[in-house]
């Protein structure tokens, strides 16, 4: 598809694509978004129950404009495992530590309202005169590379798996006609699949684990939610807690900026002057609070969710509301979880290597509509620093961030800061 072709209103696709559509866009979030809770102990279910709520309440602030799917953040990983060390120290199992850090990501999502209040009082103008095209593209280029790096992790666990995956989204989109042209990414998952249950290539224990699985469960239980541990009395360690995760929260605020610029410049709209950037943070910053007082991960605006906006040119956000349904409803449903977790890990990796590079290739694209000129040495430098610092750190420190006390800088926010204060610095009226 042009851009000519691409699709606001998908109410003239009839409900039956739409509702395609949706389960696309929940697979395309489902392998990062279980990977979170799997990592760290939290509720696979839960997680799932709260990014579709999370979604919704985030296209509730945005009054229904912007096409985000909210799943599970990985920026706060350091800080989940950070203070179940602490808690074990002080006797904690992991099950009884996890509320707290829950407690800490909420307090957290708090900021997220103090920086959209920073912005609703002097104008999303005067803030984003701090993340220029020259800072942003380069953001939002590291984005995909840094997602790519766990897309090719994934493919190595089975080669051809994944070729499949990819060879049947590429043809679907390229050479598809109709439906298969904006489904392909659900075809190349369903037929990988299927081609590796047939030649055995499953997980055994995660056969087993679908055989046993329930139909119908409750998500989660309410001894593991942050609600529990702020009743629990336990003040100081939940204190604690929040002092060592809610400074996350500068790292994952600019994540979102460089997120809602990203799908800006998919879908050809500015969501940071309508419905405004202070909305999108307010949204993204609520999805967390209530995500984790009920024993879910922290949630962000997906990438994997904007690839498939890129792939796919179905830019309304109808679909994304029937994806967020869809895994409210089989979060009830321990089976279809089962199901899902026990897709190949190469499946995954394979459809992921398309979407992040989608991703990156929308960070250069703004380069170029944004006539960022490389020839000019400020611009080059700055750019370079950028996607060097943003990619360098998250692959050669520790859970991809430098800590300085009880902050944990991501990679890509480093990369914005000193992005930020080299735009800042430099003269803008260098010759070239």
């Amino acid at each position: 598809m042009n851009a000519t072709d691409a699709i606001h209103d998908a109410r003239q696709l009839g409900k039956g694509r739409m509702l395609v559509l949706g389960f696309q866009h929940m697979f395309a979030m489902f392998g990062a978004t279980i990977l979170v809770p799997t990592i760290t102990g939290l509720s696979v279910s839960a997680t799932l129950l709260f990014a579709g709520i999370g979604t919704l309440l985030f296209h509730w602030f945005t009054k229904f404009k912007v096409p985000a799917f909210l799943g599970s953040s990985f920026a706060f990983l350091g800080g989940y495992a950070t203070v179940v060390a602490m808690g074990e120290g002080l006797g904690m199992t992991q099950a009884e530590a996890l509320p707290y850090a829950c407690v800490g990501v909420a307090a957290s999502g708090l900021l997220y309202f103090v920086l959209a209040a920073c912005i609703k009082a002097f104008g999303v103008k005067r803030i984003m005169r701090l993340f220029p095209p020259v800072v942003t593209g380069p953001i939002i280029i590291s984005i995909g590379l840094i997602l790519a790096g766990t897309a090719i992790s994934s493919i190595l666990t089975n080669w051809w798996v994944a070729v499949v995956a990819i060879i049947v989204v590429v043809v679907c989109n390229i050479w598809g006609k109709g439906m298969i042209k904006i489904i392909p990414i659900l075809l190349g998952v369903i037929a990988s699949y299927v081609l590796a249950a047939l030649f055995g290539q499953l997980e055994p224990a995660k056969v087993a684990a679908l055989q046993e699985a329930a139909w119908v469960g409750v998500p989660f239980q309410w001894e593991n939610t942050g609600m529990h541990a702020m009743m629990g009395g336990n003040w100081s360690f939940l204190l604690t807690a929040v002092i060592a995760i809610m400074p996350i929260a500068i790292a994952t605020m600019i994540e979102h900026i460089g997120d809602v610029c990203a799908i800006g410049s998919t879908t050809g709209r500015n969501y940071l002057e309508d419905p405004g950037l202070h909305r999108t943070l307010m949204g993204d910053g609520a999805a967390t609070m209530l995500a984790s007082l009920f024993g879910a991960p922290a949630n962000t605006t997906y990438g994997e969710n904007t690839g498939v906006l890129n792939l796919t040119r179905v830019f309304d956000p109808r679909v994304i509301r029937i994806a967020a349904v869809v895994a409210i409803l089989f979060s009830f449903s321990p089976k279809f979880a089962a199901l899902i977790y026990a897709m190949p890990t190469a499946t995954i990796g394979g459809v992921s290597l398309i979407l992040y590079g989608m991703i990156s290739s929308v960070g250069i694209r703004s380069l170029v509509e944004n006539h960022v000129d490389l020839t000019v040495s400020r611009n080059l430098i700055i750019t370079a620093l950028t996607i060097t610092l943003a990619i360098g750190i998250s692959y050669a420190c520790p859970n991809g961030a430098i800590t300085i006390g009880s902050i944990s800088l991501s990679g890509l926010a480093v990369a914005a800061i000193i992005g930020i204060l080299a735009a800042a610095i430099l003269p803008s009226n260098e010759n070239k």
